[in-house]
């Protein structure tokens, strides 16, 4: 019987014979099921190219895949910092630290406001406006332009290159202002007493371009 199968085995199979009996075999529901889906070969395809890249950098950069990995933070980082300090995000950061907020009043206003604030044990809010006060003193006398957005530092800076006597004192008075009035840390009546005395020194200090003329 085995001998019969075997003689009606056909031995001699022609081309298109093959491709037929072939295209049957792999049209078997076995074989489609066990067949990968095109994503799981998208998958393989695309982590062979990376492990192929990673191995050639692996090989031609000094420190390997990991100085291109400490490479690639560095620049994330200074990106983020560029965006931070010259992008919308700096103006918005900017505006949001401005030395006033809405419509400017006279500095003797800030001046009283300050003395009321502080009588009554508020030294938050009198450090914020005897420091406005010395600000919209300043350009009341013009040495400094009315420029809606000013932050402390930019006036404490500004003021200085006219001031430079008072200049120390009024980058002080700037951080503190910011510390108070953004930071949250508790103002305390020595903070508005050396503020006080920043006013007045200011009040009275000569320009350097009035002096020298």
């Amino acid at each position: 019987m085995v001998t019969r199968f075997l003689t009606e085995v056909p031995v001699d199979i022609d081309r298109d014979t093959a491709r037929l009996r072939a295209a049957e075999e792999l049209a078997n529901p076995a074989y489609q099921n066990a067949k990968p889906s095109w994503l799981s070969e998208a998958f393989s395809w695309v982590l062979e190219k990376l492990l192929s890249f990673l191995d050639t950098v692996d090989s031609a950069v000094p420190g390997g895949i990991f100085a291109v990995v400490l490479l690639a933070v560095v620049l994330i980082v200074l990106v983020v910092v560029i965006r931070v300090r010259s992008g919308p995000l700096a103006t918005s950061a900017k505006s949001g630290r401005a030395v006033f907020a809405g419509q400017r009043k006279a500095s003797g206003e800030h001046r009283k406001a300050a003395e009321e604030a502080a009588s009554r044990g508020d030294f938050d809010d009198a450090v914020r406006e005897i420091f406005r006060a010395v600000v919209r003193s300043l350009e009341e006398r013009a040495l400094l332009d009315e420029k809606s957005g000013r932050t402390a530092d930019e006036a404490a800076l500004e003021a200085g290159r006219l001031l430079p006597d008072v200049a120390v004192p009024l980058r002080a008075g700037a951080r503190l202002f910011d510390d108070v009035h953004y930071g949250g840390i508790p103002a305390t009546e020595d903070g508005y007493r050396s503020l006080s005395e920043l006013d007045e020194r200011c009040r009275r200090a000569r320009p350097v371009a009035l002096a020298a003329g």
